[in-house]
């Protein structure tokens, strides 16, 4: 089994690693903080946070299994090769079960809070229960065979999935209120240091190693920062370029329309029509 051949890239790896830990499991907190000040989560997509939820509940049984396992550290061995490293750190673990509990707060939140109109769509419900329905068939089929690596692959694919999609009702949603008051820019900006560092974590290990096995052979963990990246500078676009002034646009529409009285009252005929 490999281990560490340079000492200061080992002590740079943990270093990014618990970075990227510290920005995503921070990167939580703006939103949950925002929801309990405005006692409210309008603006807050529900598709997004059962989305997300699924993702981590994923993401954390696969981050977990590879962690402790030693029959899964074995079949990945026998895949890759026994000189590589398993691509699964403490932070990874410790990221995955904090994000699922501040998944789970949020979501209280949103039964505890102001909502408005707003539910978790059919589709939403659709896409989820025929996901977790497939993992429970994939269980089934790696039973016999104890294919257990495969397995796990399995939810690493679900939580790309699902980190590919969670964003795009959220984004749709600040399209079409051309605002992104109650979606926390925080939440953004810690996120995508957290890709940057994950991704720096990643080539340190690589560099050391002499290969770069474990970009594909944890392709999950490689395509979560890929998206979250791409997605957050989405989410900046639209928070500092597309909707800079619009972020109080609903207090806005309640000043005009309580002038507009006033407006008309100035015209002597129309106030006597009235």
């Amino acid at each position: 089994m490999s281990s560490w051949n340079s000492l200061p890239l080992e002590i740079t790896y943990n270093i990014f690693g618990w970075t990227a830990f510290l920005s995503w499991s921070i990167s939580f907190y703006p939103q949950v903080i925002l929801n309990f000040r405005r006692k409210s989560v309008v603006g807050l997509n529900f598709d997004f946070l059962v989305l997300n939820f699924t993702k981590h509940s994923s993401y954390l049984i696969y981050n977990a299994c590879l962690f402790f396992s030693p029959v899964l550290q074995k079949q990945y061995h026998e895949k890759y090769g026994y000189g590589e490293m398993i691509p699964v750190a403490a932070n990874d673990v410790a990221f995955s079960v904090h994000a699922v509990l501040l998944t789970a707060i949020t979501l209280f939140q949103v039964l505890i809070y102001e909502r408005g109109n707003q539910k978790v769509t059919k589709a939403c419900i659709g896409i989820t229960s025929a996901v977790w329905l497939s993992a429970a068939v994939c269980v089934f089929v790696a039973l016999p065979n104890q294919s257990w690596l495969w397995l796990i692959s399995v939810f690493s694919t679900i939580q790309v999935t699902m980190t590919t999609i969670k964003y795009i009702p959220q984004a749709i949603m600040n399209f079409g209120r051309k605002s992104t008051e109650g979606w926390s820019i925080g939440n953004i900006l810690l996120d995508l240091l957290g890709g940057v560092m994950n991704y720096a974590q990643m080539t340190m290990q690589s560099i050391d190693q002499g290969s770069w096995v474990n970009f594909y052979g944890n392709i999950g963990k490689t395509l979560l920062s890929l998206v979250s990246v791409f997605f957050d500078l989405l989410f900046m676009f639209q928070h500092y370029v597309l909707y800079p002034s619009n972020k109080n646009i609903d207090s806005s529409n309640v000043d005009l329309e309580s002038a507009a009285p006033l407006v008309k009252s100035s015209n002597p005929s129309q106030a006597e029509t009235i």
